[in-house]
């Protein structure tokens, strides 16, 4: 099963039997709760400790399940640049920003992000979901194949299947067996795009991108990079993945987010002009949509100015992952070397016991995602670490050992 399908067939309801739909309903609600699948939602009523540290459910924990690896989702300067910008200007873009949404903080922001890319230009979406859903569409129709990584992100299989090409899917990371489809399907399509992510979003490696861009000139191939949990994080500059391999500039078109690192909302693709132009006109998840507030870009350049000038957050970072990982080494469960460690998986296996796990964590005071199908396979369920500039020596370490104490009574 790929991942971001849905589950098991036997957490779906049946067919139409002339039952209400409520109960149609909630006989899916059940079957979910049967196969340890069903999701609610947690109320985090504070952040502090520079985001770090919360209140969720009315427990203070310390939140090591969320993307804020810089530590800036509750950074006080980024609000006040969206504050300001509000007052000075509408709360919201009003319409769409191809009739009269645009505004100069978009374009602003566009700019900046073109130049952490490397790239031409750049076009905004309101997240990374609409912009991979909406920009693959775009680029790769019926005549054309798309060779997607075995774990991409949901978002890219969806985006794959609305675009109506070929779809193959390769083993993840595997460039030998991406390299046999393009031998075999060489002269079988009209274009031939590669969509891969630059760190994956569960598992935490990074996709060989130096061989990929080898090997995609080689086959007369295009690049699609998500670079949504490299972006801020990792490249000399923290530009992302492609810095970090040094191929900037050979990458064809990336998407990044902005509610990640940057902890402020929203995403981006980067490109030559000429793509910008034709996601513009061609983009239905950014034609028929309210362009986002104005003041939200603002907050995103002081995140971006944040980025730039405040290199030690990185640095921070990376001290913290290596505590994370001698943590996990000496509860027996070291990191893949090909993991940048920000993303920490800790497999687990059956969906009811990684919940026991996260939720015995929580109380010992540590907030971990707990992963379960479809985000994952069937028997791979796994706490995902997430590791933020904004943690302390105290909070990791204490993190390892509660693992350890919770680990040994499961």
């Amino acid at each position: 099963m790929l991942r971001g399908e849905r589950g098991d067939e036997r957490t779906r309801g049946g067919e139409h039997d002339g039952a209400s739909l409520s109960d149609t309903l909630e006989r899916e609600l059940d079957l979910l709760r049967q196969a340890g699948l069903y999701r609610t939602l947690r109320r985090v009523e504070r952040r502090g400790g520079g985001g770090a540290e919360i209140r969720v459910d009315g427990q203070d924990a310390i939140d090591f399940s969320s993307n804020d690896y810089l530590g800036l989702a509750t950074d006080p300067r980024i609000a006040r640049a969206l504050a300001n910008a509000g007052a000075g200007t509408a709360t919201g873009a009003a319409a769409s920003r191809s009739i009269a949404g645009n505004h100069p903080l978009h374009e602003e922001l566009e700019r900046q992000l073109a130049e952490l890319k490397g790239a031409e230009a750049a076009l905004l979406f309101s997240s990374g979901f609409a912009a991979n859903t909406g920009t693959i569409p775009v680029l790769a129709q019926r005549e054309d194949v798309i060779y997607s990584d075995l774990l991409n992100h949901a978002s890219i299989i969806d985006g794959c299947r609305l675009s109506r090409a070929t779809t193959r899917t390769f083993p993840h990371c595997d460039l030998g067996a991406l390299a046999r489809m393009l031998t075999e399907d060489r002269d079988r399509y009209r274009r031939r795009w590669v969509v891969v992510e630059g760190v994956y979003s569960i598992d935490g490696d990074l996709f060989p991108l130096a061989a990929l861009v080898q090997l995609a000139q080689e086959h007369h191939a295009w690049i699609y990079l998500d670079d949504a949990h490299g972006t801020g994080v990792i490249g000399p500059s923290g530009a992302g993945a492609a810095e970090h391999w040094g191929v900037t500039g050979n990458i064809d078109v990336t998407m990044a987010t902005l509610g990640k690192a940057l902890g402020t909302a929203g995403a981006f693709i980067a490109g030559s002009q000429m793509l910008r132009e034709l996601l513009l006109n061609r983009t239905r998840s950014f034609i028929f949509t309210t362009g986002s507030p104005p003041g939200l870009a603002a907050g995103a350049l002081a995140a971006l100015r944040i980025l730039r000038e405040e290199s030690w957050r990185r640095h921070r970072l990376g001290e913290n992952v290596a505590r994370l990982r001698a943590g996990l080494a000496a509860l027996g469960h070291p990191l893949a070397p090909q993991c940048p460690g920000h993303i920490a998986p800790l497999v687990i296996g059956e969906a009811d016991r990684t919940i026991t796990i996260g939720r015995r964590l929580l109380e010992h005071g540590f907030l971990v995602g707990a992963v379960r199908p479809p985000s994952v396979p069937p028997g791979k369920s796994q706490l995902r670490i997430t590791v933020s500039a904004a943690h302390t020596t105290e909070h990791i370490e204490g993190l390892a050992d509660a693992l350890g104490e919770v680990l040994e009574a499961s």
